[in-house]
C-alpha cells in the first residue's frame, strides 16, 4: 500500500516540477516578448510567477526537505558565537603581517636561488 502512495507522490512531484519549470520559462519568455510594456508591469509579473513557482516547488518532497533544512540552518547560525570587532581586527592584522613576512621570505629565497642557478649555469642574470 505504501509503495502505491509513493509512486503517486513521485508522479505528482514530477508534475509539480514540470509546472514550476513551465512557470519560470513563461516568466523569462514573457519578459522578453512583452519588452514594449512598462518595466514595472513586467517586473511585477515576473515576481508573481516566480512566487507561484516557489510555492508549488515548496509543496514537493524535495521542496519541503529544503525548507526544513533552511530552518535548521537558521537555528544553527543563531548558535554561532561571532567575534567582536576588536577580535576580528586583531586577527586580520595578524594574518596580514604573517602574509607580508612570508612574501618577503619567499622573495629573498627566490633571489638567492636565481643567483645560485646563474652561477652554476654560467648565465648572467
Amino acid at each position: 500500500m505504501s509503495v502505491n502512495t509513493e509512486n503517486t507522490s513521485n508522479a505528482m512531484d514530477s508534475v509539480k516540477w514540470v509546472l514550476v519549470i513551465g512557470l519560470l520559462a513563461a516568466a523569462v519568455a514573457g519578459n522578453s516578448i512583452y519588452e514594449d510594456l512598462s518595466v514595472l508591469i513586467r517586473a511585477v509579473s515576473v515576481v508573481v510567477l516566480v512566487a507561484i513557482a516557489g510555492f508549488i516547488a515548496a509543496t514537493t518532497d524535495k521542496g519541503s526537505r529544503f525548507i526544513n533544512f533552511a530552518k535548521e540552518s537558521r537555528m544553527e547560525v543563531r548558535k554561532v558565537v561571532w567575534p567582536t570587532r576588536q577580535e576580528a581586527t586583531q586577527t586580520t592584522l595578524i594574518v596580514l603581517a604573517a602574509t607580508a613576512i612570508m612574501a618577503l621570505l619567499l622573495w629573498g629565497l627566490d633571489g638567492i636561488l636565481v643567483r645560485l642557478v646563474s652561477l652554476v649555469t654560467g648565465l648572467g642574470v
